[in-house]
């Protein structure tokens, strides 16, 4: 597949506008044009990484974490961030990220979380914005002998995308006009008088992430000196069931409460760990019970406070009026927190489990390596072997 096919397809698992402001998900190197027939999925791009996709002769590595993040003062060999984003351009790698779109999108990786606790009802922290329109409808006008050739160009930028078919248009033929002034170069017909063109309304359905990419290429390949051309957003009709919201972090309202011993060793098993690091308030003991618990993968603690205000307004709604020992909120479970911010969680009633940063995370990518395999066949997807966390428990 085209890179550019492959794009929309990540974008369609997990949507780049349900990432967080401060992020910056999306193609990190390479060219829309390049073929992709094996994608390598990692935490982390880092030379080991890098040198196990070219040793597996992988066109396209998909990293969780941005390795472009911050801006880049150059591109050169001489520092270890910039040289391995300049060595996968060189050997022509793609890298993507998707980082907190797939945290935030429907059966990501907060939710992979959320399973490990048992079934409950489980409902976004932080819930994310309306997105922005999924598709858009490109219209353009053109002289009816170019029209193939911009609908081609077009279908290259990423329009006209339908399920497995490509260069998808509706074309409708009827008359343009123009008056083209003294510094006008006119393709069809002639300066200084008024012209009548026989024109075809080309319209092409395109992902709203592509529409820059195919305005350029309107802007750049037609015919006309100034061609025209429309921006429809194309909005679906809402389901009768709504579906479940995206958003950053997972609160769990646990079908039947389970002790804390219980939920270290269901979260143990999902994430394939040996030990965990837990923070007790003096009221939570190993055979206390959880009723009610939130997660969020890699670095959470800025969503604590959420989490608990969330919590007091279920709790306030469900029961008009709370047992005052009740706790709102039992456990946060992520990735690592500051210290000061553990310290206020304890002595806020609210026992801390802290799993790892990337540990968090890792355990994810065959569940993202299935969907991809599913959504892209052509592709061969494998998760990195040589993606590893930074440090060990020892």
């Amino acid at each position: 597949m085209k890179l550019q096919q492959v794009l929309m397809v990540l974008n369609k698992i997990a949507p780049e506008n349900l990432a967080e402001s401060w992020d910056h998900p999306g193609l990190q190197v390479g060219d829309p044009a390049w073929l992709v027939k094996r994608g390598l999925l990692a935490i982390d791009l880092n030379p080991a990484v890098l040198a196990e996709a070219r040793h597996r002769r992988a066109d396209l590595i998909v990293a969780y974490h941005p390795p472009i993040f911050e801006p880049l003062p150059a591109l050169t060999s001489l520092v270890p961030k910039q040289a391995v984003v300049l060595t996968a351009a060189m050997h022509r790698i793609a890298v993507y990220s998707p980082h907190t779109a797939l945290d935030a999108v429907v059966g990501g990786v907060n939710d992979f979380l959320a399973q490990a606790l048992g079934p409950g009802k489980v409902s976004p922290i932080r819930q994310s914005p309306s997105p922005a329109p999924a598709q858009c409808e490109v219209v353009t006008f053109a002289p009816l002998e170019y029209a193939d050739q911009l609908r081609r160009v077009l279908s290259a930028a990423g329009a006209g995308i339908i399920g497995d078919y490509r260069e998808c248009s509706f074309g409708l033929v009827g008359e343009g006009t123009f008056h083209g002034g003294p510094a006008t170069h006119p393709k069809v017909g002639k300066k200084g008088r008024f012209e009548r063109v026989r024109e075809m309304r080309l319209e092409m359905i395109c992902p709203a992430n592509q529409v820059a990419n195919v305005v350029a290429a309107i802007r750049h390949h037609h015919p006309y000196e100034e061609p025209a051309f429309y921006i429809y957003p194309l909005v679906n009709v809402e389901p009768a069931q709504p579906p479940p919201l995206p958003g950053q972090g997972r609160l769990i309202d646990l079908d039947r409460p389970a002790q804390l011993k219980e939920i270290l060793k269901r979260l143990k098993a999902k994430l394939k760990l040996r030990q965990l690091e837990v923070v007790f308030p003096e009221r939570l003991k190993l055979t206390s019970p959880v009723r009610r618990a939130a997660v969020c993968a890699g670095a959470g603690g800025s969503l604590l406070p959420d989490a608990q205000l969330v919590a007091a307004t279920t709790e306030k709604s469900d029961s008009p009026s709370p047992a005052p020992s009740r706790p709102r909120l039992d456990v946060f479970i992520t990735g690592e927190m500051r210290h000061h911010d553990v310290l206020a969680a304890r002595a806020q009633g609210v026992a801390v489990i802290l799993a790892g940063h990337t540990q968090t995370e890792r355990p994810y990518l065959p569940v993202y390596r299935r969907l991809l395999a599913k959504a892209a066949p052509p592709i061969d997807w494998i998760v990195s072997r040589a993606d590893v966390p930074p440090s060990r428990r020892i």
